[in-house]
C-alpha cells in the first residue's frame, strides 16, 4: 500500500498545495481527524476518522486498499501527529507531503519573517511562557489547549512584559478569520473562541543567560540570601540544561531559583521552603525576572505539599538537618541527579558529606571565601563575606 501522510495547510481549501492536493484526489481512503476530513466529502472517497496513529496503523492493515492519504493540519512537520505516526508505518510504502503551517500563514498576513522565531506548542500544556518572550525576539504559540490568548496576555502582565506586542491570529484563513494586534497590557480581555495563535514580538530580548545577578537586583527580607559570588560557582557546578527539572530546597530570597530557571528556560524550578515569607519572596523575584517557570511550594521538604517530580539537578540551601531525607528523595529508582549542597557551618558540612556517603556518593568540597570592596574615607578596605562551604556529589 502507498500511504501518503499530507499537510493540508491551515483549512483544506485555499492553503491546499497543488501536490497535496493530487495525493488526495488519487487517494483510495482519506484519514483524519474529522475536521480533517471534512473539506473533501465532496470527493466521495471512503473515509476513516481518526487521529490516532495506533488506531490508523490498525485500520491500514486491515482496509486492503491501494493508497491512502493520512491528513494532518497545516505541515507535517510543525507540532503534527506525522512524528509518532512514521514510526508506527514501517513496511509500508510512506511519502510526507508538506503542507503550510499556522506560522507561516500569519507571518505572511503580518508581513513578518519568521526565520527567527521561537515555536512553543501549548496544546494541553503551560509552558514557560514570559521567560520566552523574555529571552526572544519573536515567539510563536500554538494553541489548542485551555489556556486563551487573554491568559498569555495576563501572564506576560503579571511577569513585567506588559509592553511587549503580541499578534493573535483567530479562525486562521476561514472566512471569519481575525487578526488582533496589540499591546500585551492592552490585550488581557481580549475574546477569541476556537482555533488561536499568538506571536510576541519582544525589542529588548535577554541576550545572555546570567549568573552571579548584583544582590542589589533582587527584592531583599529578613530572609537568608546566597550571595552572587556563590551563585556564580554554583552555577558552573550544577551545569543547569534548558530543559532540567530543578530542585531549590530551602530557597530563602528565590536568588539561586532565579539563576537555574534562567537556564532551565524548557524546564521547571522547583522552589521549596517551610518559611512563609521566602516562600512569599520568591514569588516576588520569580516575576520581577519573568520567571514564570518557577513553582514556588510553602513547605517543609522533602514532602512538600503536592510533591515533586524527579530532578535533574538538586540544590540544597537549607534543609533543617533533612538532608540525607532529601537526598533519599532525589534519588529514588534509578534516579541519579547532581546535587549541590552549601554550608556555613561546620556542623552542617559534615551532615551533607555523611549524607552524599550514605547514598554511595563521593563529596567533593570546596570553601569559598569572598570579599567585596569598599571606599572607607580616603582608604579602600575589604568588606568579607562569611565562608561557605560548597559540597557536591552525585550526576555529572
Amino acid at each position: 500500500m502507498k500511504i501518503n501522510i499530507v499537510g493540508i495547510g491551515m483549512d483544506g481549501e485555499k492553503t491546499l498545495t497543488a501536490e497535496a492536493k493530487g495525493a488526495i484526489e488519487k487517494a483510495d481512503v482519506l484519514i483524519g481527524a474529522k475536521r480533517m476530513t471534512e473539506p473533501f466529502a465532496a470527493l466521495g472517497k471512503t473515509v476513516f476518522d481518526s487521529w490516532k496513529a495506533n488506531e490508523i496503523r490498525a485500520y491500514l492493515d486491515g482496509c486492503g486498499k491501494d493508497t491512502a492519504a493520512v491528513l494532518m493540519s497545516g505541515d507535517c512537520g510543525f507540532f503534527s501527529g506525522a512524528e509518532a505516526l512514521i514510526q508506527l508505518l514501517s513496511g509500508y510504502d510512506t511519502e510526507i507531503i508538506p503542507g503550510i503551517s499556522t506560522p507561516v500563514y500569519m507571518c505572511s498576513k503580518l508581513g513578518i519573517p519568521w526565520q527567527e522565531m521561537r515555536f512553543v506548542s501549548l496544546h494541553g500544556a503551560i509552558a514557560n511562557i514570559a521567560l520566552s518572550v523574555r529571552r526572544n525576539a519573536k515567539c510563536f504559540f500554538l494553541l489548542g489547549g485551555e489556556i486563551t490568548p487573554a491568559d498569555i496576555c495576563k501572564r506576560l502582565c503579571e511577569y513585567g512584559l506588559s509592553d511587549v506586542r503580541v499578534h493573535i491570529g483567530a479562525r486562521l484563513a476561514y472566512s471569519d478569520e481575525r487578526i488582533i494586534s496589540g499591546l500585551a497590557g492592552g490585550l488581557t480581555e481580549v475574546s477569541c473562541d476556537g482555533l488561536c495563535a499568538v506571536m510576541t514580538e519582544n525589542g529588548a530580548p535577554e541576550k545572555c543567560v546570567r549568573a552571579g545577578i548584583p544582590d542589589s537586583e533582587f527584592e531583599r527580607g529578613n530572609v537568608p540570601m546566597t550571595k552572587a559570588e556563590i551563585r556564580a560557582v554554583l552555577a558552573s557546578k550544577l551545569k543547569v540544561c534548558y530543559n532540567d527539572i530543578v530542585w531549590d530546597i530551602g530557597c530563602g530570597t528565590g536568588s539561586v531559583s532565579v539563576e537555574c530557571a534562567l537556564a532551565a528556560y524548557d524546564g521547571t524550578v522547583f522552589a521549596v521552603d517551610k518559611c512563609e515569607d521566602a516562600a512569599a519572596l520568591t514569588e516576588r523575584n520569580a516575576r520581577k525576572f519573568g520567571c514564570d517557570n518557577i513553582n514556588v511550594i510553602h513547605g517543609a521538604a522533602p514532602d512538600a505539599p503536592g510533591g515533586l517530580p524527579r530532578p535533574d539537578k538538586v540544590f540544597i540551601g537549607g534543609a533543617s538537618g533533612n538532608i540525607s531525607a532529601v537526598i533519599d528523595k532525589a534519588t529514588e529508582g534509578d534516579n541519579s541527579p547532581k546535587i549541590v549542597i552549601t554550608a556555613v557551618s561546620l556542623e552542617t558540612l559534615n551532615e551533607a558529606a555523611c549524607a552524599l556517603k550514605e547514598h554511595g556518593l563521593t563529596a567533593s568540597i570546596t570553601q569559598l571565601a569572598a570579599a567585596r570592596y569598599r571606599l572607607i574615607g580616603t582608604h579602600t578596605m575589604p568588606d568579607t563575606q562569611n565562608p561557605v562551604f560548597i559540597i557536591e556529589g552525585g550526576g555529572i
